[in-house]
Formats: C-alpha cells, sequence, structure tokens
C-alpha cells in the first residue's frame, strides 16, 4: 500500500486543486500510455478509466490522504478500472498479464522509480504525440480531429471545447463520439504517420496545439484570466515536435515562436490581485528574457524554405513588441503591414478586430472605430466582449464618455473572464465617476 500525508494535514481544497493539477498534467498521458497499451480501438475506454481515477482521487484523498506518489496511484487505479472492464473480452483475457505488466511499467515510470522507456534516436518519444497524431488521422472529419484530440490528448472539457471553437456543447460532443466510433471501427496505428503520409495530418495537429494554448493564455470565462498549465503543455508538445527530424519543419518553430514569445509575458500579464493589466501597462521587466530570446532563434529556424503560414505572421508581430523597449516605441507601422498580410492569409474577425487596433495606434481612434463598424453590423463579433471593450477604449480616447460608457456596458454583457469582468467594471466606474 502506497505511504500518505495524513488527512489531517490536507484541506479538501488543495486537494480539490491538486486533482485539477494533475489532470491538466497528467491526464493525456495516461489517456496516450492506456491507448498504446490496450490498441487505439479502445481509445474511449482510455478517456473513460481515466475520468473515473481522477473522481476516485477526488473522493478517497480527503478521507485517506494523498499518497506519496499520486501520479503514479492514478495510473494503477485507471489501470485496475480497465483491466476490469476489458477481463470480459474474451480477446483480452490471454493478453491479461502482458497488459498489466506493461502499464506496471507506466505507472512506476510516472513515479519516478523506473528509467523511461528507452527509444531509438530521433523517435519521437511521447505518446501524447502518438495519440495527437491517432486524432488527426485524415479519415476523421477535420473538426472531430480537432476536437477529439482536445478532449483525449489535453484534457479539455466539451464546454471548454465549445468555447474554443465558437460551437455548441452539444455539436461538439457529438463530433467527438463519432469520431471516436470511426477509430473504434477502423485499423488505425498509434504511431507518428511515416513521411509522405504527415502533411495531412500535420494542419490539425498544429492547429489543435494552438487552439489548446490559447485557451490557457486567456480563458474565454471562469475566476482565472491565464490557465499556464495549458500554455506551457502545448508549448511542450510543440517543442517536442520540432526537436523530432521527422516534424522539424517551418510551421512548427513559427508556433513555438509564437507561444514562447506570448508565453514570456505570462508574469505581467495580472497583478498581485490576478486583475488584467494591459499590454501597453505591462511592467516589461518582467517578462521572461530566456524566452524571448527561444522565440527569435524559433523563428530563425522558420524562415527555412518559402511557407510562410498564419504562425509566421503571428510570431513576427509578437516579436516586434518583444522588441520594443517600450509600449511607446512599438513599430506600429510594421505590425499593420503583418496584420493586413495575415488578414487576406486567413480572414477572420478576430484579426481583423486585432488589426482596427493597431490601425488606431498608428492613424488615430476615429480610424479605428471606422475599421470595425462593419463587424458590429454584420453580426460575425456578437457576444464577443473584446469587440465593446475596444469601441469603448477608442471612443474614450475621442472623448465620447457616454457612447464609451454604452460600450463597456455591452461588453459586460457578453462572457468573459472574471479578471476581464472586473476590468471593464473598472472601466465603466471611472466614466460613471467622471461623467464630464
Amino acid at each position: 500500500m502506497a505511504e500518505v500525508l495524513p488527512p489531517e494535514e490536507t484541506a479538501e481544497e488543495s486537494i480539490s486543486q491538486l486533482v485539477d493539477h494533475l489532470f491538466r498534467r497528467e491526464s493525456g498521458r495516461m489517456v496516450a500510455v492506456l491507448t498504446r497499451s490496450f490498441g487505439p480501438a479502445h481509445l474511449a475506454l482510455a478517456e473513460e478509466v481515466v475520468q473515473d481515477a481522477l473522481l476516485q482521487a477526488l473522493r478517497r484523498w480527503p478521507f485517506h490522504g494523498v499518497p506519496k506518489q499520486p501520479t503514479a496511484w492514478l495510473y494503477r487505479v485507471a489501470r485496475n478500472l480497465a483491466l476490469d472492464q476489458l477481463r470480459r473480452h474474451t480477446t483480452f483475457r490471454d493478453k491479461e498479464d502482458d497488459l498489466r505488466r506493461r502499464l506496471e511499467t507506466a505507472a512506476a515510470a510516472a513515479g519516478h522509480t523506473l528509467p523511461p522507456q528507452a527509444r531509438l534516436p530521433g523517435e519521437i518519444t511521447d505518446d501524447q504525440l502518438r495519440l495527437i497524431f491517432l486524432c488527426c488521422h485524415p479519415d476523421l472529419p477535420r473538426d472531430g480531429r480537432v476536437a477529439l484530440t482536445l478532449k483525449a490528448v489535453l484534457g479539455l472539457s466539451v464546454r471548454e471545447i465549445s468555447r474554443a471553437l465558437l460551437s455548441r456543447e452539444s455539436t461538439v460532443a457529438q463530433r467527438i463520439v463519432r469520431a471516436q466510433r470511426r477509430i473504434r471501427e477502423g485499423r488505425f496505428a498509434f504511431e507518428v504517420p511515416c513521411a509522405e503520409a504527415l502533411p495531412e495530418r500535420f494542419e490539425s495537429v498544429l492547429e489543435v496545439l494552438y487552439l489548446t494554448f490559447n485557451e490557457g493564455y486567456g480563458a474565454h470565462e471562469g475566476d482565472a484570466l491565464v490557465r499556464a498549465d495549458l500554455c506551457h503543455e502545448a508549448l511542450r508538445l510543440t517543442v517536442c515536435l520540432a526537436a523530432c527530424p521527422a516534424t522539424d519543419l517551418p510551421a512548427v518553430h513559427a508556433l513555438a515562436a509564437l507561444m514562447e514569445f506570448q508565453t514570456s509575458r505570462l508574469p505581467a500579464r495580472l497583478d498581485g490581485q490576478g486583475d488584467l493589466v494591459r499590454l501597453a501597462d505591462q511592467d516589461r521587466a518582467l517578462w521572461d528574457r530566456q524566452r524571448i530570446h527561444r522565440a527569435f532563434l524559433h523563428l530563425e529556424r522558420s524562415a527555412r524554405g518559402d511557407q510562410q503560414t498564419s504562425f509566421h505572421l503571428q510570431a513576427a508581430i509578437a516579436a516586434h513588441h518583444a522588441a520594443a523597449p517600450s509600449a511607446s516605441c512599438t513599430d506600429w507601422s510594421a505590425i499593420l503591414q503583418l496584420y493586413d498580410q495575415l488578414l487576406a492569409h486567413q480572414p477572420s474577425p478576430i484579426v481583423a478586430l486585432n488589426r482596427a487596433v493597431a490601425l488606431a495606434r498608428l492613424q488615430g481612434p476615429q480610424a479605428g472605430l471606422e475599421a470595425i463598424a462593419t463587424m458590429a453590423v454584420d453580426g460575425t463579433m456578437v457576444g464577443y466582449h473584446l469587440l465593446g471593450a475596444t469601441r469603448g477604449e477608442l471612443l474614450l480616447q475621442l472623448g465620447r464618455r457616454r457612447d464609451a460608457a454604452d460600450a463597456f456596458r455591452q461588453a459586460l454583457e457578453c462572457r468573459c473572464s472574471a479578471p476581464e469582468r472586473r476590468f471593464l467594471e473598472r472601466r465603466l466606474a471611472a466614466i460613471n465617476s467622471h461623467p464630464s
């Protein structure tokens, strides 16, 4: 039996936080290990037992104490749950001993009592990356690939995925079920595809990592604006891809550069009370210079060949912000040109809104207001709080305080995170206290 910490030393709230942390950090790895052991056809089973193991931790640990090796405990419980279900299948009865040995090795490695499994030089060692490629199989519908990967590999909930994809929860759930069924019925391999088959999956892989990072960098709702665990996990997997010869591609380095630039700002995005600090107001001394250095290295490697992706353009924009010693020294002219290219390459209302901000910085708030006027008319940004917030800031710069207050009120009617809501409330309160 695993040694445990005394129950009285562990508060229920801290245990809940620990389980949530382990879920974000370990659930995708656990699902990947179980999928490798039992086969891709049992991906849904792997997800189910990992979820059940985490629920057991929430129920047991407050009363019995936290194991000294909580990750290994979770692996062990998930393994037993999976074996209990698979014993009912005759095809697995003669393989039970072998499967048990494999999963014992995984659980021990998770508890750092065994060395990691040896791999060939240059081979991707992370089972999560293999799982990503499985979930991004070209035989799956594109929307199903993205939704399934976000759930199985990164541990996002259906609600979180629906926010990231701007889709209904019921729609996302149906996509996931259909994708799981297709994998169960097909003959999919748990491997990184060969060089010839790589391109057809790679776009979905990078999209998943990008969406995951964005959800961590700016949560759409909830108590926290930043979920650093998601940012770091998406970055870790992207860097792992960049380090593998088979996937050492310009687009991967461009995405890694973008993530490193953005992650470098995390220490300055929130103040001591957890409130939002705008980019222009951030203390740049808090920016992580080592990450910025790594970002520029990735950006340099992304310039190989003649390929230019949206990640290249976004990373270049982030690079201008990182290179500016202060907000007033930012090269908004270069940034506006990059947004023009990005909008042509990847038309989207969010890119258009960001371009409008850059335009306002360069040509004044009226130019920015005119640029975003069509977004409010065509309805594509209805319910997006940053549209109202941006209009409010530009109107405030023009001295139109009453119109600015209306814009901030509209923004507050939209879904957003608690720190963003507090920021909008402060802006509105400042206008109301000085209406003239």
